[in-house]
């Protein structure tokens, strides 16, 4: 019988026998083995990395919020100063500050060549004949001494890093030193007077009294104002540095001001001390 002819067909795949697959499984576990390995180390180099990472984020955090805390800290420092009742620390302090002996704090002194004169007249019948007059004249050198009483009333005010301090009144140290060493006398009298020397002997007697009224003329206290005003600021900073409250990052300049200046803008009385001097 004759049949249809068969078409062409494609020959029949290769099927690898087992020992062909486990020939090509031997190939291949060492590139895939090391290519584990190298992901095992990628991974722990990974894992190690990223503890670093955290280890340094963490230090850095540490770092961060402890220049947080310092600075809080000094703010409240400075803010305690600040808030605080500063007259009264400071008045607490004062029997413990090197300098305030005797209550009383010495600020500064002046010297003077005072002149002291006096002329006397004597006339007789009625004023209408004149017996002549006599002048008697004194000039000695003096030491005028100034002080404050350190239970005087004070007040402080610290503001952006400036101490102001209004102090108690300045007060002259009396008596007043007279250098009787350089005194100079003289004496002018008329024919008919010889009253010379008495005249003399009364004024020198009335020299203390006289210069110790002196002491509080608003000339001789202007003299030493401005070295008063030294002297209190260095006496307020040593306080301050007590407390450790002077520095840069502290308090920085002292203003001071008496009782006759409480009017006056603090901002027109110049620094008496800064940090620095």
């Amino acid at each position: 019988m004759g049949g249809r002819p068969m078409k062409n067909q494609a020959p029949p795949k290769h099927q690898g026998t087992p020992r062909d697959r486990l020939e090509i499984v031997m190939l291949l576990r060492w590139p895939l083995a090391f290519a584990a390995v190298a992901l095992g180390i990628a991974f722990l180099a990974f894992w190690a990395y990223r503890d670093t990472l955290r280890q340094g984020a963490r230090a850095t955090a540490a770092a961060v919020e402890l220049s947080e805390r310092a600075a809080a800290g000094a703010e409240r420092l400075a803010r305690g100063l600040l808030s605080g009742n500063v007259t009264e620390s400071f008045v607490a302090a004062i029997p413990q500050i090197e300098g305030a002996g005797s209550g009383r704090l010495e600020l500064a002194s002046a010297e003077a060549t005072e002149i002291l004169s006096r002329e006397e007249e004597r006339r007789i019948l009625w004023d209408r004949i004149s017996l002549g007059t006599t002048v008697s004249e004194i000039r000695v050198p003096v030491t005028y001494r100034y002080h404050l009483r350190l239970d005087d009333p004070w007040r402080l005010e610290v503001r952006d890093q400036l101490c102001v301090v209004y102090a108690p009144e300045i007060r002259p140290t009396l008596p007043p030193a007279i250098h009787t060493d350089r005194m100079e006398k003289r004496v002018e009298e008329s024919w008919l007077r010889f009253d010379g020397d008495d005249q003399l002997a009364a004024l020198e007697r009335s020299l203390t009294p006289t210069l110790s009224r002196q002491a509080a003329d608003p000339r001789h206290l202007q003299l030493v104002r401005e070295p008063s005003r030294r002297t209190v600021a260095e006496f307020v900073r040593t306080w301050l540095l007590r407390e450790g409250q002077w520095g840069e990052d502290r308090v920085r300049a002292i203003k001071v001001l008496f009782p006759d200046e409480r009017t006056v803008d603090p901002e027109r009385i110049g620094a008496s001390v800064l940090v620095g001097d």
